[in-house]
Parts: structure tokens; C-alpha cells; sequence
């Protein structure tokens, strides 16, 4: 059973923005090793002052080990979050209106 995590980082979004295109190879070699430690699927989102992360994961507790290494927290406030994010963690479901 795997588990959508979703995530919403209040901060600067031209800031996360300016990062998406100029630190390219290093996000590539995140999203590596995300998949190494259990990542599914990613996805960000950008609203009004926040960021918004869709994961699927394939257990929580690989969600939590490598979201809370040292370099993963460093990045995720060079990339303009200001303070901690919301962050929920929910079973995932196969339903029939899925697409």
C-alpha cells in the first residue's frame, strides 16, 4: 500500500521558481534519489506565497527518512520555504474515477 504525502511550503515562490531553472542537474539528482529511497511519483505546484508538493510514497516512513535528512531540509529553505511546511500523509486508493 503506498501513501500520497502533500505538502504546502509558505515562502518566496520567485525564489523556488529562479531555482527550478538554475539548479537543474542538482534537482534531477534529488528526484534520483528519491526514487532510490521509495518516491513514486513527484509533482510541485506554486499558489499565492506557497508551494505545493504532491508525492506518492511507498511507505511513510521512507517519506519521513528522506525528508528529513540534513541536505533535504537545507535545500527545502534554499528554495525559499520560511518556516516549517504542513505536511499530510494519506493512504493512497485505487478508485474506479481514477485517470
Amino acid at each position: 500500500m503506498s501513501v500520497l504525502v502533500v505538502g504546502k511550503f509558505t515562502g518566496d515562490t520567485a525564489l523556488f521558481r529562479k531555482m527550478m531553472t538554475e539548479r537543474v542537474s542538482e534537482l534531477a539528482g534529488v528526484a534520483e534519489q528519491a526514487r532510490g529511497a521509495g518516491c513514486l511519483h513527484h509533482r510541485f505546484g506554486v499558489g499565492d506565497g506557497f508551494v505545493a508538493m504532491v508525492d506518492e510514497w511507498e511507505s511513510p516512513q521512507q517519506f519521513e527518512q528522506f525528508f528529513s535528512r540534513p541536505d533535504i531540509q537545507a535545500l527545502v529553505g534554499e528554495m525559499g520555504a520560511s518556516g516549517p511546511p504542513e505536511i499530510s500523509v494519506v493512504e493512497a486508493l485505487t478508485t474506479p474515477d481514477e485517470f
